[in-house]
């Protein structure tokens, strides 16, 4: 399964304790929602929440877009819950927070497996402590079914002792562990949210640097940023011009049995190609996500 196929540019959290939000995503151009039992949630709310999210779900009309249901840690009163409720609840995925090692994906793949999940409910993991980043190469191979790592920045900050900065310094290591990681095992990975939301210009900042690092995308905290997030994670009409111009330029050198061909003075090999054909198929899926909200 190619877990980096589907868009994932923006991904906004939704809390589950609130019905009208998660009726509002049905109508949102995000890529992906993130339904929060977790940290949007207080501890009286867990259980409600968890029915509002099964309701919203039961009732359908989010379409093409990937649903993850954030689950309460398995350590907590609700983790073990949550899980067997929203096994069978439609979402696309689980997503577990604060994983430190392969053992709490293990953890979640028996839950799962026991509660009855459809095999192509896929396991989504929080890149958000320390000792998370540190194994971030085992947790990414720790499951066929794990399919996407997502990066935690606000409790990572915390956890470093370390500062919130425009040029994000601090979590670079982090940041660039986690996507080498990811695509060591062919996963999706994406960024922390940006907190300022009255910051444009550092949220567009923070958004070139996660595409320029490998991210697939952001992680968003409020609809009015889902725009800037598909724009600037998104192919360009230039690359994608570029992508066609040097597929077809080296599909006839290999019909003539070369293996390279330059291309407006750049040497072409086959590795450009790939990167190529990946920038094309992204952009129907874009496409077709775009379709279906029209």
């Amino acid at each position: 399964m190619d877990h980096t196929a589907r868009p994932r540019r923006s991904v906004l959290y939704m809390p589950g304790s609130n019905a009208r939000a998660l009726e509002k995503g049905r109508g949102l151009p995000a890529d992906a929602l993130i339904l929060d039992l977790e940290d949007a949630v207080a501890p009286d709310a867990k259980e409600a929440a968890r029915e509002n999210i099964l309701s919203a779900l039961a009732e359908g009309g989010y379409g093409k877009r990937e649903i993850a249901v954030r689950v309460n840690g398995l350590d907590s009163p609700w983790g073990e819950d949550d899980v067997a409720a929203m096994a069978k609840s439609g979402a696309d995925a689980i997503l577990l927070p604060k994983v430190d090692g392969a053992a709490q994906v293990a953890e979640l793949e028996r839950l799962m497996k026991a509660a009855g999940a459809p095999e192509e409910m896929t396991i989504q993991v929080m890149m958000e402590t320390p000792l998370g980043v540190l194994n971030a190469k085992e947790i990414a191979g720790a499951s066929p079914r794990l399919s996407c790592l997502v990066l935690g920045t606000s409790d990572l900050v915390k956890d470093l002792r370390a500062a919130h900065t425009a040029e994000r310094l601090p979590v670079l290591t982090s940041l660039s562990l986690c996507v080498l990681a990811a695509r060591a095992y062919g996963k999706a990975v994406v960024d922390g949210v940006h907190l300022d939301l009255s910051d444009e210009e550092g949220f567009a900042a923070a958004c070139r640097q996660g595409r320029e690092l490998g991210f697939d995308g952001k992680t968003l905290i409020h609809p009015k940023t889902i725009a800037a997030a598909n724009e600037a994670f998104a192919p360009s009409e230039a690359e994608l011009a570029w992508s066609e111009k040097i597929i077809a330029a080296h599909a006839q050198a290999s019909a003539e049995g070369k293996g390279v061909v330059v291309v407006e003075g750049k040497l072409i090999e086959n590795l450009h190609v790939e990167s190529a054909q990946r920038l094309i198929v992204l952009k129907k899926a874009i496409a077709a996500l775009e379709a279906e909200a029209a």
